[in-house]
């Protein structure tokens, strides 16, 4: 029950966690705040994919607006009767609640696979992915990461950045899909009174 009447507030918790997820992302960018490895493309490959800004992002940005609005009273009416007009809402709530599921599970599919394969670095054997063949083991293993000459600081910068990321990533999926899961309930047990109180 207390799902069902706080859709609107699960569709709000979105925009905060879209958000972050830019700001974190764009941090990638900037190792120790400085801008010259982004210029010189000396980042992880990960990092271009824009995951955080696009998809967990922008798009979970839009995705959450439309949702709000969808249960506000002032949506257009595209049915002759009331019952046929929150069916229609429902299930374009239900339908953009499923892209939210994709995007923020794809993010976060992402940014683990990028916390698995470690920061691109440079090392005595110059510029490369030297952890990629410890299948994670390096987040452990603390004295390996002083191997990272260049950018300084770099191991602990994308552990930070990506673990927030996969957090963010992560509750944006459980909130998406408990948006599916109140929409259907609401939709096939014909119930409409849920997430919206409707003022005379």
């Amino acid at each position: 029950m207390a799902l069902e009447t706080c859709g609107s507030c699960l569709s709000c918790l979105l925009i905060p966690l879209a958000l972050w997820s830019i700001v974190v992302n764009v941090l990638l960018y900037f190792p120790n705040g400085k801008a010259s490895h982004a210029a010189s493309y000396q980042l992880p490959n990960y990092v271009w994919y824009f995951e955080g800004i696009c998809f967990s992002g922008v798009m979970i940005l839009l995705l959450a607006v439309i949702l709000i609005i969808l249960e506000c009273n002032v949506f257009y009416r595209c049915c002759q009767s009331e019952s046929c007009n929150k069916t229609y809402r429902s299930f374009i709530s239900i339908v953009l609640a499923l892209l939210g599921v994709a995007f923020s599970g794809y993010s976060c599919i992402i940014f683990t696979l990028g916390l698995i394969q470690g920061p691109f670095c440079n090392s005595s054997h110059g510029w490369d992915y030297i952890f990629k063949d410890t299948a994670g083991g390096y987040l452990t293993d603390y004295l390996a990461w002083s191997q990272c000459t260049e950018p300084a600081n770099i191991v602990e910068w994308n552990t930070i950045l990506l673990s927030i990321l996969i957090a963010l990533s992560g509750l944006q999926l459980v909130i998406c899909s408990l948006k599916v899961v109140a929409e259907l309930k609401r939709t096939l047990c014909g119930n409409y009174s849920v997430f919206v109180q409707v003022t005379k």
